[in-house]
């Protein structure tokens, strides 16, 4: 992992976030977790001004100003707050900015941008259209008189490149620090259209200059979704040629692949990855590493050791996980890559003839296909998520198997009309999880937090609301995987490291960002279920985002102090 946040530009970060606000807050007889892999805690009291940690002393000896806000911390954790190596929050920042997903399980910093389709860079208002409707199973697709009359954010979709759309969000303010990584399947749609289509020399080369403009504006890496077009349809080459101009010209750069399967030759689809990053020196983060599927039971320990070969060859590699069983995307990504090429609308039309519509059931159901991580859908496996249309309401958080027993209708069906009168864009659950797996992978050292969670609809998945505290009550407390200090450097330092971020983000040491958890380590656990998915967590006693209190006494306050991280041109990042 390559460290850019260098000490003279550490330095000028200080003093740039140095006016962010007035008001001093002391928490006093804290028990600080600094966020530094193997430091115990200890007791101190941690005094912030001005949005920076600025002393930390032992207890009861630092005197506040009568301005000071003293919290007793007595018998409470003080940590780094969390940060989300894999967030789906890029509309969410902007249509609910107080933001109570992330906000209430002390998630401070978030990487957005992720699976390889995002909201930019764009080219045309149609390419964002296709883009809106394509993804709105992860974020909801507000019309644009709602964002002008309901939502009233400055700016919505009125972005094109990765840097107006960052501007929009630090214009609006956000609740969390955000960074962005540039998505790899934009650029495709972008240079090669949204087909099935071997790119040319120039189609290659125009990702490249796109990904380029895109880094210069601010994003920290790549993003790619090897299962949802048109990412999918990029070859290796392809792929190679542009891990190559992030390590070229980009130091500390990443490329973070949501790979070709999870399923079906899920460790080949790895190796993939792993082989990229060794071909072209690019680092490489594997997102939601998981081994999901009946055939990858108990198969995590050759996939750790796949990374770990890769490491003593120095290859870059890290990864992020969610602590669930369950994955979450949409009904539509189960489509064969086929029927998706064109995009949503033509999609749509081949769902509608009789012969095509079998051709893909036969996919989904019988062979297995690229869409379903080649593997024939269990339909017990899938449960419906949170679907728009009126008709479908009544599907929302049952299975599949389940609403075509009720209703006489054969699963296939039914999974076609939620797709057609939803037009795709449903979001879904699906059960297929290991929890050896998840446990081993976890422990690795190399590993880091990310929720993967959708944050749009009624029916989610929990992780939306509790990946954080679950890593911190159940595996790390009740289960005993973990030390509350490993676990807490799982989801701060480790983080804050391959963005590049560290120290100024990810550790409690003077001078750093006031990004703060204060939490209780008996009583701290996610409560969020698949029946109720958006409960707060219990044991979040403080949220602090940049100095600015944004949970006090476990209430949120709805203060929005994130700061927009950016890639600078010298190779440094830090917030905008």
């Amino acid at each position: 992992m390559c460290l850019l946040l260098q000490s003279s530009s550490y330095k000028a970060e200080l003093r740039k976030d140095n006016q962010i606000m007035t008001q001093d807050i002391l928490f006093s007889n804290a028990t600080i977790v600094t966020g530094d892999e193997g430091q115990a805690p200890s007791a101190g009291d941690v005094l912030v001004s001005n949005g920076l940690i600025a002393r930390i002393a032992e207890p009861g000896t630092i005197e506040g100003q009568d301005a000071t806000r003293r919290i007793d911390a007595t018998g409470l954790f003080l940590s780094p707050g969390f940060i989300d190596m894999h967030a789906h929050s890029d509309l969410y920042l902007l249509s609910n900015p107080d933001h109570e997903a992330k906000i209430t399980q002390g998630c401070t910093t978030e990487l957005i941008g992720q699976d390889g389709i995002a909201y930019s860079p764009v080219r045309s208002t149609e390419e964002l259209k296709s883009i809106r409707a394509q993804i709105a199973g992860w974020n909801g697709n507000p019309s644009d008189e709602e964002c002008q009359t309901t939502l009233k954010h400055v700016g919505m979709f009125e972005w094109r490149t990765v840097g107006e759309y960052l501007d929009c969000l630090e214009r609006n303010k956000t609740a969390t620090n955000v960074a962005m990584l540039v998505p790899q399947g934009n650029l495709r749609l972008l240079a090669c259209g949204p087909y099935d289509n071997v790119a040319t020399a120039d189609e290659i080369q125009d990702q490249i200059q796109l990904l380029k403009e895109a880094m210069s504006q601010g994003a920290v890496g790549m993003s790619s979704g090897l299962t949802y077009t048109p990412g999918m349809y990029a070859s290796t080459e392809e792929l190679a040629a542009l891990c190559q101009a992030l390590r070229d010209d980009f130091p500390g750069a990443f490329y973070s692949p949501h790979h070709r399967s999870y399923g079906h030759n899920a460790l080949g689809a790895y190796e993939e990855m792993i082989e990229l990053g060794k071909s072209t020196g690019c680092p490489i983060h594997l997102t939601h590493a998981t081994m999901n599927f009946a055939e990858n039971k108990g198969k995590a320990g050759v996939l750790l050791d796949m990374i770990d070969d890769a490491l003593k060859q120095e290859i870059d590699v890290t990864l992020d996980t969610y602590p669930y069983l369950p994955g979450s995307t949409t009904l539509a990504a189960l489509l064969p890559s086929w029927a998706s090429s064109g995009g949503p609308s033509e999609t749509l039309k081949r769902l509608e003839d009789d012969d095509t519509r079998e051709l893909i059931r036969v996919a989904v159901e019988e062979t297995g296909c690229d869409g379903g991580h080649g593997i024939p859908t269990n339909w017990d496996e899938i449960q419906v998520g949170t679907a728009k249309h009126p008709d479908l309401e009544a599907y929302s958080g049952r299975r599949i198997s389940e609403i075509a027993s009720a209703s006489g209708k054969t699963a296939a069906e039914v999974y076609f009309e939620i797709l057609r009168k939803d037009k795709l864009a449903t979001s879904c659950l699906m059960h297929v999880g290991h929890e050896e797996n998840v446990q081993q992978i976890m422990q690795h050292r190399m590993h880091m937090s990310g929720s993967d969670g959708i944050l749009h609809g009624k029916s989610l998945h929990p992780r939306a609301y509790g990946t954080f505290t679950r890593y911190l009550g159940h595996y790390a407390r009740d289960l005993g995987l973990f030390s509350i200090p490993e676990i807490v450097a799982h989801m701060t330092s480790r983080p804050a490291k391959r963005l590049g971020i560290y120290p100024f983000r990810g550790k409690i040491t003077q001078g750093s960002a006031a990004d703060l958890v204060l939490f209780d380590p008996e009583t701290v656990k996610d409560l969020a279920t698949f029946e109720q998915p958006k409960t707060p967590s219990r044991g979040i006693s403080y949220v602090l985002v940049n100095g600015e209190i944004a949970v006090d006494q476990g209430k949120m306050t709805g203060a929005r102090g994130g700061k927009i991280i950016r890639r600078r041109a010298d190779g440094s990042v830090g917030t905008a």
